[in-house]
């Protein structure tokens, strides 16, 4: 596996960054993983594939210096601050199997299952799905993310592309409730959701960084 070190960039930057790995494995015909872990200044939304952008309120997000980007990716928004991005390119063909959008997910999600448990964290698939339509991708929980004692801290998306899949998801390090729901103009039940720091505040991102420095 190719390991590509942490490092804070914009949104744009951040996106162009993940679609620009994908482009060149294809184009390389890469046959390794490529793995990538990331932060973002300044916070940024992000908007899933072939979501409306209607719910945001664009003079609230200039006001507190916060951008907006589309994803290559599906599913639903995302405030990413506090927290962990991880990327991950790689051939179908490189997965037991790659072909199965739910299983392909669950083989590239039980790198986080294992390296967490290092931390003392156990996690699992999936959790109680949310009733009702929501705009905020965490708050809505599918087998394709990691949930710890059933509340999602791992939210993970997919795109595909000439046979190579772009997987990639945030760890919620951190977050703010109230700008949430400032954000997504919606109510945000933490009783479905968790973070790091709630889990055990002594960890720092840089434990979960060196977790996979450790062995690439």
């Amino acid at each position: 596996m190719i390991f590509l070190p942490f490092e804070i960039k914009s949104g744009l930057e951040n996106m162009q960054k993940d679609a620009g790995l994908l482009d060149d494995a294809i184009k390389n015909k890469l046959e390794e993983p490529v793995f990538r872990l990331y932060g973002w200044a300044p916070p940024c939304v992000s908007l899933g594939r072939n979501q409306k952008s209607d719910f945001l309120d664009v003079k609230f997000l200039k006001e507190n210096n916060i951008d907006v980007v589309r994803r290559l990716t599906g599913g639903r928004a995302l405030l990413h601050d506090n927290e962990i991005t991880y990327s991950y390119v790689c051939p179908v063909s490189s997965l037991k199997h790659g072909e199965n959008v739910t299983e392909s997910y669950k083989e590239i999600s039980q790198i986080f299952i294992d390296k967490f448990k290092q931390l003392g964290i156990e996690l699992e698939f999936g959790g109680k799905p949310a009733r009702g339509h929501f705009d905020y991708c965490m708050l809505v929980s599918t087998g394709a993310d990691l949930c710890h004692n059933g509340k999602k801290l791992i939210g993970s998306a997919q795109f595909r592309k000439e046979g190579y899949i772009l997987q990639h998801g945030s760890i919620l390090y951190d977050y703010d409730k109230n700008l949430l729901e400032k954000i997504f103009n919606e109510p945000v039940n933490t009783s479905s959701i968790t973070c790091i720091k709630e889990i055990n505040p002594n960890i720092t991102k840089n434990d979960i960084i060196n977790l996979f420095v450790k062995k690439y």
